[in-house]
């Protein structure tokens, strides 16, 4: 396999990684070494790529950094009981222009995709976002983004690729494999009232941080239906995080960012995952444990993955119909988790059975607004999308 891009992680880190107890993670997990080289991917589930490349953050003055404080927080938690296996790739280092940067990150994610490896990306700036949705340009026809953020970054697209403006170079970059872009936990005053009404017109979805913190369950059926999940460690209130990584005193919360990342590590559609935006700091303690406590509730929540969204055996599911507004809705449930879908009808009228039916995850909550005549905002949406 051609890793060429991956340098091992630091002596500093496996110096650290040999005082922690034997049953830590950092004893159970696969690591590329300067002495070993990369380990054997065969029967690897998930990989840990980090990615030192932050030159086209908009505040970007020339420093660099290092991932080590995130591994060495990670390594040194206690596993649950897991079943996949864990490897840490080491670091793609910045390349010769961001560019190269970027073409490392896509050849590598695409690499590990088609292996069914989930990689887990730690990086600098955003925009690498763009990097991981290019690598599924020869994977998949159509990609659903989340974004876990308090802005859209959606910015001026005829301009250069920068952190805050890369969702424009992806919605409107060819080849256009986006289908779904969310943003959760968005906060409406870093956002200009343009970017807000294009998200709408777009019929993308987005979730206000007051609606995410009054209901975290909200989040679960957009992450269930999510590819690519791409979160800015900016969403995270300031009290959370170490003093380089402060940016606005309101945000998600330590608890809040950890639910999030079991959601996207449950849902059985999410295939790559990436946390941006570090900023180390001489009291780096707190936001390198967070990080760390994020990947862990990632990779407990793809332990805990159940195939339940294979509707072709008729006792796996039960089927509810309701009618809204002359709009028939066919919703299911899975006996085996409980979790709701909801049939989008634009592909109905196709008469095939083999093909797995186009449905859309949603809440218990969406069945019971239906039944009291109210359509489902989701469904909406995805109904819209598919009338443009």
């Amino acid at each position: 396999m051609n890793f060429n891009f991956l340098s091992p992680v630091s002596d500093l880190v496996l110096a650290h990684n040999e005082l922690l107890s034997q049953q830590t993670l950092g004893k159970k997990i696969k690591i590329h070494s300067k002495q070993h080289g990369i380990p054997e991917l065969d029967q690897v589930h998930l990989a840990i790529v980090g990615v030192l490349e932050n030159r086209n953050d908009v505040n970007y003055i020339g420093e660099e950094f290092s991932l080590d404080e995130i591994r060495k927080s990670l390594y040194s938690l206690f596993p649950g009981n897991w079943h996949k296996t864990i490897a840490d790739l080491g670091d793609i280092n910045k390349g010769e222009t961001v560019e190269d940067t970027y073409f490392a990150l896509k050849t590598t994610i695409n690499i590990l995709v088609q292996k069914n490896i989930i990689p887990i990306v730690i990086g600098g700036s955003q925009d690498l976002t763009y990097a991981n949705y290019r690598a599924y340009d020869a994977l998949a026809p159509m990609v659903n983004i989340v974004n876990v953020d308090s802005k859209f970054d959606l910015g001026d697209s005829a301009k250069p690729i920068k952190n805050d403006s890369f969702v424009g170079k992806i919605i409107l970059d060819k080849p256009y494999n986006l289908f779904n872009y969310a943003t959760i936990g968005y906060q409406t005053y870093f956002n200009s009232q343009e970017e807000i009404d294009l998200m709408d017109k777009l019929y993308f979805e987005s979730y206000r941080l007051g609606q995410v913190s009054k209901d975290i369950t909200l989040v679960e059926p957009v992450l269930r239906d999510a590819n690519i999940v791409s979160i800015d460690l900016n969403s995270v209130k300031a009290s959370e995080v170490s003093d380089r990584q402060k940016t606005s005193p309101n945000g998600l919360d330590g608890k809040e960012i950890c639910a999030i990342s079991r959601y996207a590590g449950i849902s059985n559609k999410v295939s790559s995952i990436g946390i941006y935006e570090y900023k180390p700091s001489r009291d780096d303690t707190v936001t390198s444990m967070l990080v760390a406590q994020m990947i862990w509730y990632f990779i407990e929540g793809v332990n805990f993955r159940v195939k339940d969204d294979d509707f072709l055996n008729d006792e796996s599911y039960q089927k509810f119909i309701t009618l809204v507004e002359d709009q028939e809705l066919v919703f299911y449930k899975s006996i085996k988790t409980q979790r709701w879908w909801i049939e989008i009808p634009f592909l109905s009228e196709i008469n095939n059975k083999l093909k797995r039916h186009t449905l859309l995850p949603c809440m218990h909550q969406d069945y019971l607004d239906a039944c009291n005549n109210k359509l489902p905002e989701r469904w909406y949406k995805a109904f819209q999308k598919n009338c443009i």
